[in-house]
């Protein structure tokens, strides 16, 4: 059985969501390692990082890095539809977005825990976490003038894109911002939100709380 170390309303849930829609079981080893020292401990012997997600696939191979674990997921079982083929036109973009949101979006809430790992003074967090959501806020509005969605962003079938997107845009500065900077990708998070085949998922792993967006 794959192993992934995760935790609730992380990265992690995007790979939990992949393996849903795979219907693939897992075994979850449950921490959130950007606040608790024993979440980090656990995963530091097959991730130096020690971050999440940490993927353990049956054979004792180890991939870390969301984008990657994503992607890799996808292409395993191309009959789900969840990455375009090789060939395929969208192959090209799918590879840019997806390494986009992992680079210039998702790797900047690595800051904000401890905001000394760039320098600054703890005392200046609330600072620099505020023009870390400016600075995502503008990458959403970057990466929305570029696309022409259909009824998922790259076209008329639910990929790993849409999943990575809607579970980051979920994260700082929020979600009502992102539907600002955001608006032609906006409809397709929203479907990805009411994908019934996530219900379930979703509402254990990521509720849809009061104020949540």
């Amino acid at each position: 059985m794959i192993e992934v170390y995760g935790a609730q309303a992380s990265g992690s849930i995007a790979v939990e969501a992949a393996l849903t829609l795979l219907a693939l079981p897992y075994k979850l080893i449950e921490g959130a390692t950007w606040a608790q020292e024993s979440a980090r401990e656990r995963v530091a012997p097959v991730n130096a990082m020690r971050q999440v997600p940490t993927l353990i696939y049956p054979g004792g191979e180890t991939m870390t890095e969301s984008a990657a674990i994503l992607i890799d997921l996808a292409d395993r079982h191309p009959a789900s539809r969840l990455s375009p083929a090789l060939d395929d036109s969208r192959r090209r973009q799918f590879l840019r977005w997806m390494v986009y949101v992992s680079s210039a979006i998702y790797s900047l809430h690595w800051i904000k825990p401890d905001v000394r790992r760039i320098g600054a003074p703890p005392a200046s967090r609330e600072a620099v976490v505020d023009a870390v959501h400016e600075r995502i806020a503008f990458c959403w509005q970057n990466m929305d003038a570029q696309l022409e969605p259909d009824r998922y962003l790259l076209g008329g079938h639910l990929t790993v894109l849409d999943l990575y997107v809607t579970v980051v845009s979920r994260f700082g500065p929020w979600r009502k911002r992102f539907y600002a900077a955001a608006p032609k990708m906006t409809p397709v998070v929203k479907r990805v939100d009411a994908e019934p085949r996530l219900a379930e998922f979703w509402g254990r792993r990521f509720p849809f709380d009061d104020g949540w967006e």
